[in-house]
């Protein structure tokens, strides 16, 4: 027990099958908050960490869990892929889905619930950092680790790229996924953990669903990020 409880969230995370969906469950952050111990982070939430490993136990032991791809021992040009396959086109689409959903609807109920605008304002941010942070690693961040990981394995070597080494861009892709995941938890605290009001129309129901759908697959995403292909690709690069 005790050495789950003092492992960090994001390590967690990683190694245990299941248990970002339990974290997810429960509002632990393992992406940009992973850092801390699972019992700092437990207490952080006002939950109990002895229950919260009970839950992570059964996750474990759930047989769907047994088809989950362990990504630490991926290469990481499979890893570049997955996350732009999957993490980076459901983003853009849904960024695109929700921009003239959320007009709708703040045009609409405004009126009787004023942080829609305040919302819609948030999420217009986010969408203008997402989009230009993903252009960005599959321009700049994401050819280089390819061709990193492919240079080392062939013994040739390294590109020198123009930021000197990939810890450069990895720092700064990290203080954006900070920035992401702050509006995230402004957006959810606004709309009280997406809890629809009494005079919700069908379009507003599908606003916060789909907010809510996005949030939980950046989580993934930042994770996957942080915390395995950036580690993997610091590793992997030479001393500059």
């Amino acid at each position: 027990m005790s050495s789950i409880t003092t492992s960090t969230v994001k390590d967690l995370a990683i190694e245990m099958p299941g248990a970002t969906r339990v974290f997810e469950k429960l509002g632990i952050d393992y992406c940009c908050g992973g850092g801390r111990s699972l019992s700092d982070a437990c207490f952080s939430v006002g939950l109990s960490p002895e229950e919260v490993v009970q839950q992570l136990e059964a996750a474990r032991s759930n047989e769907n869990t047994a088809r989950e791809r362990q990504w630490p021992a991926e290469s990481l040009g499979a890893l570049v892929k997955h996350i732009i396959d999957k993490h980076h086109v459901f983003t853009r689409n849904e960024l695109d889905r929700l921009e003239p959903l959320l007009a709708k609807v703040r045009s609409a109920h405004e009126k009787n619930h004023p942080e829609l605008v305040e919302i819609e304002k948030l999420f217009s941010s986010l969408k203008s950092d997402l989009t230009l942070h993903m252009k960005k690693e599959e321009m700049i961040l994401f050819p280089y680790i390819i061709a990193l990981e492919d240079a080392v394995a062939a013994g040739r070597p390294v590109p020198s790229p123009m930021f000197g080494t990939v810890r450069n861009p990895v720092r700064q892709m990290r203080t954006e996924h900070d920035t992401a995941g702050d509006i995230l938890r402004n957006i959810r605290k606004l709309s009280s953990d997406y809890s629809l009001p009494g005079d919700a129309c069908a379009s507003f129901k599908a606003a916060y669903e789909a907010l809510e759908d996005l949030e939980k697959d950046l989580h993934q995403h930042i994770h996957l990020e942080n915390n395995v292909l950036f580690p993997k690709a610091e590793e992997v690069e030479p001393n500059q």
